[in-house]
């Protein structure tokens, strides 16, 4: 199953995200059916991020949005952690920092976005001044309404820069966030996640559903497109990003860059070294 293009939002298409089921699954019943898909994916991921590296001409910029408990800190945990850090950052956009306050919205994400050769993970993106400034009323409509234009014209920068981009929403219904919420609570390892906003920010989920559908309508592009993951299921979420990603860097057609040395010449001073009498070999 083709999850690129089942979950890609079309181009012009409008969102309602009441009509995508979030608890979908797929041909797999369970996580254990799955698990051997899900690590064929990220055992691709993690050596398709080795040719990126070594290649050096792209990049790649992962965005993780969703409301509170859908898994975007598992998605990372999951699909990342087995990658080299060398090439590989994420960033989580939390309460900005006087410095951010004092610059525009997108300099703070223009910072963080990779380099060639690298990957990047954005936990929560630029796609918050266009969200919970709007939910919470914190700038004028006349303000957040211009940064879906803003938004576009970044990222089309970053593409013509050769970096993909890829922006994914975690979707969940409300039952299953608060069962989500109740498993924080019970479990002592996982309280400290736990916020005073957790409960009140449900008040806003109608508003959070429509400005995350406008979002999704406004910013989605050939060069940067959203997709809405069911999410209701963790390895489902896991099956279906990682699928995404692992054929995203397959279509870039990476490659080792050409050896810039004489090898037979290097071989030949490797075997006399190790030839050499009274010394050991390298």
């Amino acid at each position: 199953m083709d999850y690129t293009k089942l979950f890609r939002v079309e181009p012009g298409a409008r969102v309602r995200l009441d009509n995508v089921d979030a608890s979908f699954k797929g041909k797999h019943a369970s996580h254990e059916e799955a698990m051997p898909e899900i690590r064929k994916h990220v055992v691709r991921m993690d050596q398709l991020q080795y040719l990126l590296y070594a290649d050096g001409s792209r990049s790649l910029l992962v965005v993780l949005q969703a409301l509170d408990a859908a898994g975007k800190d598992g998605t990372i945990r999951h699909l990342f952690s087995g990658m080299n850090p060398q090439g590989t950052s994420v960033f989580g956009f939390k309460q900005p920092s006087a410095a951010e306050v004092a610059h525009d919205f997108l300099w703070r994400a223009h910072q963080r976005v990779p380099g060639k050769g690298e990957i990047v993970i954005f936990n929560r993106s630029h796609y918050e001044d266009v969200l919970v400034t709007r939910v919470h009323n914190l700038v004028p409509k006349e303000v957040w309404s211009k940064r879906f234009d803003q938004i576009n014209d970044f990222e089309r920068l970053l593409a013509a820069n050769g970096t993909a981009i890829l922006k994914f929403f975690l979707h969940i219904t409300p039952e299953e966030q608060l069962a989500r919420f109740k498993q924080r609570l019970e479990d002592p390892s996982r309280q400290w996640k736990i916020s005073n906003s957790d409960y009140a920010e449900r008040n806003f989920w109608p508003q959070y559903v429509e400005a995350y559908e406008e979002a999704l309508e406004r910013t989605n592009t050939a060069h940067a497109p959203w997709f809405v993951i069911p999410a209701n299921h963790k390895w489902f979420r896991d099956l279906a990003i990682s699928q995404i990603i692992a054929g995203t860097l397959e279509d870039m057609k990476l490659r080792t860059p050409p050896v810039r040395v004489d090898l037979d010449a290097i071989a030949r001073e490797f075997h006399a070294a190790s030839q050499a009498p009274g010394k050991p070999g390298v």
